[in-house]
């Protein structure tokens, strides 16, 4: 009998409260839909219920983790509603609808963000997801260098427009790899890339913004003030406001430069452990115009794959020479090298087949949608041959283990930690990104594959950077810590995991987040928290 009446409790409250949630949703579409038509003339429909049998679809449709698209074991509640503005105006109904009923807003530009935080939420009871991908234009001016883009534009569709319209002096936007990544999220999250050792950050090269904040108001760089334009660049802009577009600087390129792919397996002997290791000594130093990352990738358990990437500013009879005199190692001969525009190597990197016409970048479909866990590190010593031997150890205990390493060095280390809120600067040798991918479902394989990322973690701790152990923001990773359910978490509780992110900088964070948005209205599992609560 007693079961019976849990049961039964048990079932009421689900049932109220989805009926609440029903109810909160009817309202929230209501007054948006209310405010939109009186601000700005709606023609296609941008409100979706979970009732609609779009809704499914749209919210899957921009999801590179798909850990977080299985009920067994996301165990996350859907937004109440999902908008698709196509205008700002339409974001700012919905921000302050949002506002009056108690409601949190997510904002999603690509969908990306490894924790899936940017559409789902296990810190609010209700919320919605303002995707902003029809907000997508770019806009160059190739006489003053630079451009404005929306945020829900893909670094795909910047990538193509410079190509298509720099032709006769080549310009280039150092950002990331994958095309489908959304420009909102990477700047505000630092943003790193091929020419990041050349030109510094995404976010290095942001002169201007336009920035929607808790009361709906549109500002610009001179308008948000120093403070907050230096927060959103590399501090997480989602916990200031809604970045609506950046004004980028681009930067010029030649119009051939080289790249090219070449890997070894432990199969060789030692010769992948020595590479590493000589790697380690010679891409933080070389010139700033070389870029080379290792990508190493464990294959069913069986053996270790050692890819070297590169993009070069220059041509090949530049490259061999410079490789022979500082890397002779690698044994790098003019017929594993690829010459190309900038253009072209960007799709060298995402992976697509050589002579792939420049209209893929455009393409918005996932290329690697899959479940993962990732985390990263930063390296400030290099690490002995030995520490990589236990490394490969640990990655042949799994099926799909990828550990990427990324050079810094170059002008990296000629700009300042305090000059946006991403601190790893000077120091760093590399970065290092650990993912761990899976196929099946259930709560008991997803524990065997983040039991096994923690192990290799785990080991790591004495070859990676220390007090703080740093960590990137855009490789996101929820268990450095997370604000409470209720917002209220404590600039020194946040701090645990604010530090590995922003080291010193995150302090400057908080107090700008107390001047700017004191209620705390942007808030999410790691948002930067007020220094002094409301």
């Amino acid at each position: 009998m007693k079961s019976l009446v849990i049961f039964l409790l048990t079932l009421f409250f689900i049932v109220s409260a989805a009926s609440s949630g029903r109810v909160v949703s009817e309202n929230l579409a209501e007054c948006i839909a209310n405010r939109s038509n009186t601000s700005y003339p709606r023609s296609i429909q941008t409100i979706f219920h979970p009732e609609s049998p779009l809704f499914a679809s749209l919210l899957d449709s921009r999801v590179q983790n798909m850990r977080y698209m299985n009920n067994a074991t996301s165990r996350r509640p859907q937004p109440l509603l999902i908008l698709t503005p196509s205008h700002e105006t339409e974001i700012q109904s919905a921000l302050l609808c949002c506002r009056d009923h108690g409601v949190e807003l997510r904002i999603r530009s690509g969908g990306h963000d490894y924790e899936g935080l940017s559409y789902f939420s296990s810190s609010a009871s209700y919320y919605i997801v303002v995707d902003l991908f029809n907000l997508n234009d770019v806009q160059l001016d190739l006489e003053s260098e630079t451009a404005w883009v929306q945020a829900g534009a893909r670094l795909g569709e910047l990538y193509y427009a410079i190509a298509k319209q720099s032709t006769s002096a080549p310009m280039a936007f150092p950002a990331g790899i994958c095309p489908t990544v959304g420009l909102g999220g990477h700047i505000g999250g630092g943003g790193l890339g091929t020419l990041t050792r050349k030109h510094g950050l995404a976010a290095d090269n942001v002169l201007d913004a336009y920035l929607m904040d808790a009361r709906g108001r549109i500002l610009n760089r001179k308008s948000m003030g120093e403070d907050v334009f230096w927060a959103i660049r590399g501090g997480g802009a989602a916990s200031f406001g809604i970045v609506l577009s950046w004004k980028l600087k681009l930067v010029r390129v030649p119009p051939k430069l080289t790249f090219f792919k070449v890997s070894t397996t432990l199969e060789e002997g030692d010769r992948s452990n020595k590479l590493i290791h000589k790697w380690q000594r010679f891409a933080h130093d070389a010139p700033e115009d070389l870029f080379v990352r290792t990508v190493i990738k464990a294959n069913n358990k069986k053996t270790i794959q050692t890819t070297f990437e590169s993009l070069f500013l220059g041509t090949v009879e530049k490259l061999i020479p410079l490789m022979k005199q500082s890397f002779p190692e690698l044994g790098l001969t003019a017929g594993n090298c690829t010459e190309g525009s900038w253009a072209e190597s960007t799709l060298f990197f995402s992976g697509y087949k050589q002579g792939s016409p420049l209209e893929v970048l455009l393409d918005n479909t996932e290329i690697q949608r899959a479940k993962f866990k990732a985390k990263s590190d930063f390296v400030t010593e290099p690490i002995p041959e030995s520490g990589f031997e236990g490394m490969w150890e640990i990655a042949m205990e799994e099926d799909k283990p990828i550990v990427i390493l990324e050079p810094f060095g170059g002008r990296m280390s000629r700009i300042h930690e305090s000059y946006t809120p991403f601190p790893h600067r000077k120091g760093y040798l590399y970065n290092i990104q650990y993912l761990v991918k899976w196929e099946g479902d259930g709560v008991e394989e997803e524990q065997r594959h983040l039991k096994w990322m923690n192990k290799l973690y785990n080991y790591m701790e004495p070859y990676v950077s220390k007090s703080p152990r740093a960590a990137y923001l855009n490789y996101r990773d929820l268990d450095l810590g997370t604000n409470s359910v209720d917002g209220k978490t404590s600039f020194s509780e946040a701090s645990v995991w604010g530090a590995k992110y922003f080291k010193g900088n995150f302090k400057r964070l908080s107090e700008t987040k107390s001047k700017f948005d004191p209620g705390n209205f942007f808030r999410y599992e790691q948002s930067i928290p007020p220094l002094f609560h409301k």
